[in-house]
Parts: C-alpha cells; structure tokens; sequence
C-alpha cells in the first residue's frame, strides 16, 4: 500500500527523477508551453509554480535558489524578467494542463503543460516549389551552363 506516499517516480531513479523535471521545469520557463505525458506534466506543475513564486520574491537569495534549480542561465534571466512581473498580482495557479490525446507508439497519454497567458506562436509553413530569389535561380543557370561543356 502507498499511505502518504505522493508523487509519481515516473519509472525513474531519484536523482534521474529530478533530472527530468528540472529540465522540465527549465524547459516550460524558457518556451512557456512543452508537450509531455500527463503524469510528467502532473508532477511538474507545482515545480513551475514553485519556481515562479520565487521569481515574484526578486531578492538576491531567491535569484541563486532559481539558478541552482534551473539548468540555464537564460531561463533564470527570463523567470526573473518577464515571467514573474507578469504574474506579480496573481496568488497562484500560473499553469495550465491541457490533455492532447495519446501518443502513437506507446498509447501514453499526452497534455500540454503552459503558463497562464502565453500565446501561441504560428509556424510559417514552407510551400513546395516556391519561387527562389532571383540571384539563386542566374547562379544556377549559370552553374548548369557550365556542367554542360
């Protein structure tokens, strides 16, 4: 029986256990939405909220415990700067999770973890057979002419 015994171990060692979530953790900071199994993004959760709290703190000692949790300086400098003033008024509940289905090799269930008011940024797609630029397509006339003889 598990009495009082919370948290997941998500199938790992301990310190591999606390590996992933904080490269979890580091990689919602910096991104603000990642894609991951629920359980993973269950046991995140409060990890994020917890290091975003601290970013509302701002004080010397809460900037060095977000950078000894965080594995890069970058997410440190972004928690510190823009995350944590965005949320300065709100008590709580920074995340979201929101289910995403099943993964297809595995079956495993999927939800995207993001913070409260992230937007979504589009990804331009790339057209089959777009035009070049035109001093790409005299290069390679010129190129071509040059195979020839």
């Amino acid at each position: 029986m598990r009495h009082l015994n919370s948290g997941s171990k998500l199938g790992r060692q301990p310190a591999h256990r606390r590996a992933t979530l904080r490269n979890l953790v580091t990689n919602v900071i910096e991104r603000e939405r990642i894609t991951t199994t629920l359980r993973r993004a269950k046991e995140t959760r409060p990890l994020v909220e917890q290091m975003i709290t601290l970013g509302k703190k701002d004080t010397l000692h809460t900037r060095r415990q977000a950078a000894a949790y965080l594995m890069t300086p970058a997410a440190t400098k972004k928690l510190f700067q823009d995350i944590a003033p965005r949320f300065a008024d709100r008590p709580g509940g920074y995340t979201r999770i929101i289910h995403a289905g099943f993964r297809i090799g595995d079956g495993a269930d999927l939800a995207i973890l993001e913070l409260i008011g992230s937007k979504l940024k589009k990804r331009l797609k790339k057209e089959r057979g777009a035009e070049k630029p035109e001093g790409k397509q005299e290069k390679e006339a010129a190129s071509g002419e040059k195979a020839k003889s």
